[in-house]
């Protein structure tokens, strides 16, 4: 796709996205748990925040740089772990590592991946990768997939923690998955999710995991603390893109606590609901040190290929700078809850 049929702006990318994807697809990645009250309160939770510019800076120099893990990134982006991306477009993770590495995100491949850690790898050798962890075959089964990751050069883990079982799906049970797409979700796949899974396992898995391990799926800010006392590197406030249990809190709700009871011990990420780059930099002002970016990249992804997730990469990462910039900031890291009010348009 080029010239006039590329979408110019991040919002037209969804539509451009769905006209290309089968509606078993379009259920599929784009939908949530339930009613999706949670996958709507995820989006609209960050724009319950307003936000309050200073002026007369002089921010001809906008810094994105964050520091993540102890090391100094370019930017707070990270692509969220999604499963099976040839069933959106063929370049799949191969071309969604790509684009992260083009842009100087991180790039998080999934369990549930349709390309493994070596051929990721591979396609982008130049990038930073992450590895999200579901724990299947036990404690030797996860150590020998965390072993995989590594040998590929992944330098943090995610483990998943908040799928014990599937959601209900009311959009997928209306539109399952068509059979011979090559694709096969969690749910049918053969591998149970770990509803087994306990805190004594986790501290199995910290003692060993080579490199730093974070949980993802924290909703509780005393869940925070216990992956806190029990070695984690960092926790990610998810709520599986409001895909799992509908009614859960949204993100932007839990990340303040979250951030108030561990961040000054470890870092704190976000994943949810971030479809502009003023909610990313919302995220950085409420605590958040990295986000997690899904569904925007899958429809750029969908649309274009690699060049489409680079695209929607960088209206992103412009969106930010942009941002910071009305803010009267120069750096990433001079945001804070100082530059946030609740909004007066939001009910919540």
């Amino acid at each position: 796709m080029t010239g006039d049929a590329r979408p110019l702006t991040l919002t037209e990318y969804p539509e451009a996205a769905q006209a290309l994807l089968s509606p078993a697809a379009w259920a599929y990645y784009s939908g949530g748990a339930g009613e999706e009250t949670t996958l709507r309160a995820n989006v609209t939770g960050w724009t319950a925040w307003a936000l309050r510019p200073r002026v007369l800076v002089d921010v001809s120099e906008v810094d994105l740089g964050v520091t993540v893990l102890g090391q100094r990134l370019p930017h707070p982006l990270v692509t969220a772990p999604m499963a099976y991306l040839v069933g959106v477009h063929p370049d799949g993770e191969k071309g969604m590592a790509r684009a992260a590495a083009a842009t100087g995100a991180t790039y998080t491949l999934s369990t549930s991946a349709s390309a493994s850690p070596q051929e990721v790898a591979a396609a982008a050798p130049e990038g930073r990768r992450w590895f999200q962890l579901y724990v299947r075959g036990g404690t030797e089964g996860a150590q020998r997939q965390i072993a995989e990751a590594v040998d590929a050069g992944c330098t943090a883990v995610l483990l998943t923690v908040d799928l014990p079982v599937v959601g209900v799906r009311d959009r997928e049970l209306r539109d399952p998955w068509a059979a011979g797409t090559g694709v096969t979700t969690i749910a049918a796949s053969g591998s149970p999710p770990p509803s087994g899974l306990t805190w004594h396992d986790l501290e199995l898995l910290i003692r060993l995991c080579p490199v730093p391990l974070l949980v993802k799926g924290v909703l509780d800010r005393r869940d925070a603390r216990r992956a806190v006392d029990a070695g984690c590197a960092g926790v990610v406030v998810s709520n599986h893109g409001g895909r799992q249990l509908d009614r859960a809190l949204p993100t932007a709700q839990v990340l303040p606590e979250v951030v108030e009871e561990i961040g000054h011990q470890v870092d704190v990420l976000v994943d949810g609901g971030i479809r502009r780059g003023v909610d990313a930099v919302t995220a950085l002002a409420l605590g958040a040190r990295a986000v997690l970016v899904g569904r925007p990249l899958l429809w750029g992804l969908a649309v274009e290929g690699s060049a489409g997730a680079e695209s929607v990469l960088r209206l992103l990462l412009g969106e930010m700078t942009t941002a910071l910039a009305l803010l009267g900031l120069c750096s990433a890291s001079d945001l804070s809850a100082e530059v946030l009010t609740r909004a007066p348009w939001s009910h919540g």
